[in-house]
């Protein structure tokens, strides 16, 4: 049978375990880990591997020998409760030994769990899981995750209340991170917030997404689109002393300032066109870049950018002149201008 993306959110959560097996496949190798994951600590319990109601086996090991799958579906162990038989990475060259392995499935039996990779509607492997009655095929996406998977990772995670615009940020955040990144932010925010009843907030996630290089130009970026002159001296030479290349301050820049530029050119409003940025603008961030959109508006921000691409032409020309006091005096001209009225 086929489990569509929304059953299978579902089905990972609450497993029946007197099913025959599952296949999970797709391109996204992490995405197939995760969800894999997910349903055999569902199906036999944090404590099943250390029971040793898990059998794992590489296609590799199973094409050396043939008789482990079917083995291990039968075999009894010394600890009570629901078994598993993983099979990873296989290939559709696979198909019939497993088909054959599992002809004989019967109640009591392991529950065989098949991650693959891509396979095509004619996949001998994947029609056989589509069509038993006792078994399921499931599609993994390299799509965002859904609403419904947000709340149920939430959920593992321990997180209770969350605030409307910082469920809005981890919706935004699960857009841009990989899923294992997002998992491993949600587990960090889940220990941030231990021992603190109140609810998730926005600045809450921003304490615990991701650091990147981005994160420490940001700030530049920020003191530059407010107009505070006087504090960009010392940034900068922080930001030197970090060792961040002037090349990739201009490229954030001028991705800073095309977003405000489209925000600012949008009918709607600085606020909607913020919203509609890709990738998302999260968290305190958004906020700080609405303010900036409107305050600059859209024939300062075209100038701004001007300015911008002509210091990216300079620093990536044959000029002799120091790459970072190029750059610096590019950022102290935009930050006068956002002085302006």
């Amino acid at each position: 049978m086929k489990l569509s993306p929304r059953e299978a959110v579902g089905y990972f959560a609450k497993p029946d375990p007197n099913k025959a097996g599952v296949l999970l496949f797709g391109a996204d190798a992490m995405r197939i880990a995760l969800k894999r994951q997910d349903l055999v600590n569902a199906l036999i319990g944090p404590q099943g591997e250390e029971e040793m109601r898990l059998t794992r086996m590489s296609a590799g090991e199973l094409r050396k020998d043939k008789a482990m799958l079917a083995d291990a579906i039968k075999a009894q162990g010394f600890f009570p409760g629901p078994r598993v038989a993983f099979v990873e990475d296989v290939t559709e060259q696979l198909a019939p030994l497993i088909i054959e392995s599992m002809t004989d499935w019967q109640k009591g039996d392991a529950q065989v769990v098949i991650t693959a990779g891509n396979l095509k509607a004619t996949s001998k492997l994947r029609k056989f899981f589509e069509s038993h009655p006792n078994a399921f095929a499931a599609a993994i996406y390299a799509d965002p995750p859904s609403r419904a998977e947000i709340e149920e990772t939430l959920k593992k995670s321990g997180l209770g209340t969350i605030a409307p615009d910082a469920m809005t940020d981890i919706e935004a955040l699960s857009r841009s991170l990989d899923p294992g990144d997002f998992r491993q932010t949600l587990e960090k925010l889940a220990l941030y917030k231990i021992g603190d009843v109140t609810a998730v907030t926005s600045e809450d996630i921003m304490n615990c997404a991701p650091a990147t290089t981005e994160a420490a130009v940001d700030d530049v970026l920020n003191i530059v689109a407010e107009g505070r002159t006087v504090e960009l001296g010392p940034i900068m030479r922080k930001i030197e002393g970090q060792g961040i290349d002037p090349v990739a301050i201009s490229i954030f820049a001028m991705r800073h300032f095309r977003a405000l530029h489209a925000a600012a050119s949008d009918p709607g409003g600085a606020s909607a066109g913020i919203a509609r940025a890709r990738p998302p603008i999260f968290g305190p961030r958004r906020d700080k870049m609405t303010r900036q959109a409107s305050g600059w508006g859209m024939y300062k921000l075209e100038v701004a950018l001007g300015v911008l691409t002509d210091t990216d032409l300079t620093l990536r020309s044959a000029s002799k002149a120091p790459n970072m006091a190029v750059m610096e005096r590019a950022l102290i001209r935009l930050a006068m201008l956002a002085q302006r009225r």
